[in-house]
């Protein structure tokens, strides 16, 4: 019994996260266009990401605070932590995906965020005390970079593209984020997390994209539908990844992510028809899973033996 409720914490909650954050991709794509967002306008990219985590961080905290007796609330001292967990991981993290997103097709952009848990998974022992320095996580950090190389091969443009930067830029973000939710997300509850990072994360970002000269989209009856579906999706994902992350190895977790892609690939293909079979694509997944392998494996191993 205990070896199959241990599977649905460490394997199929964290593929659920997957497979709805790997949805998103295409479904932001799609929002650009039943909400009229002009993608070269920053300011009107922003708007359309900041209602997204304003909504979405009101809903999880009236949650958490109307179940309050079941949930525990976060300490003072880690409200601080949860703030900047949000302007990493919505403010700019979402910030440059969004932006980025706009010029690069969504598969492409959810494989080049690889490079988030390839980052960590191998330069991890500069961040957390536990982790020690490992030859094998840099070749698998190598190794995944050659994945990242491999998408634009074939392209037409010479080297990354400015959406491609973009989209690495904020794959950073995430490991910063990561490194803070790591902390954070121990004696707290995954409801206030989620709902406090991104309600705050996005007000920051409705202030700065306002400011911007950004103005809220008009929402025709398929634009609520899509928007709700953006919602859901990151409030179930979020929730469940911080929940899992509690009791779940990081190494485990970071190569399930790599389904994250996949799921993109696959909703992209059906929901936007986008080209997903390529040369470079497959050797891009060949590579980044190789890296991430390669990269935990000497934990594991440790793991195991303990």
């Amino acid at each position: 019994m205990k070896k199959s409720s241990n599977a649905i914490t460490t394997v199929v909650l964290p593929l659920i996260v997957m497979l709805f954050w790997g949805s998103l991709f295409p479904f932001i794509k799609i929002g650009y266009k039943v909400f009229n967002i002009n993608t070269e306008n920053i300011a009107e990219i922003l708007i359309f990401a900041s209602l997204r985590f304003i909504v979405c961080g009101m809903i999880v905290c009236l949650f958490a605070y109307f179940f309050k007796l079941k949930i525990e609330k976060p300490k003072r001292k880690s409200i601080f932590n949860i703030c900047l967990m949000g302007v990493f991981a919505i403010v700019l993290h979402y910030g440059f995906t969004y932006v980025g997103l706009s010029m690069t097709d969504s598969s492409e952009t959810a494989i080049l965020k690889q490079f988030a848990p390839l980052l960590f998974a191998c330069f991890s022992f500069l961040f957390v005390k536990d982790e020690k320095f490992s030859v094998t996580k840099i070749m698998g950090a190598l190794i995944g970079f050659c994945g990242i190389i491999a998408i634009n091969t074939g392209s037409s443009s010479s080297g990354f593209s400015l959406g491609d930067i973009l989209i690495l830029s904020a794959s950073v973000c995430t490991v910063v984020s990561m490194v803070i939710s790591a902390k954070s997300s121990k004696g707290n509850s995954p409801f206030w997390i989620t709902g406090i990072s991104q309600l705050f994360g996005g007000v920051v970002l409705f202030i700065i994209a306002s400011a911007a000269g950004g103005k809220i989209p008009v929402f025709t009856f398929k634009a609520v539908l899509v928007f709700a579906y953006i919602c859901a999706a990151s409030i179930i994902g979020y929730t469940l990844f911080y929940y899992v992350q509690r009791t779940a190895e990081l190494s485990k977790l970071f190569i399930i992510k790599f389904a994250e892609p996949l799921f993109a690939c696959v909703f992209s293909a059906i929901l936007l028809g986008e080209d997903i079979f390529k040369l470079q694509f497959l050797a891009a997944i060949i590579l980044i899973f190789t890296g991430i392998i390669l990269g935990n494996v000497q934990r594991n191993n440790k793991n195991q033996s303990s």
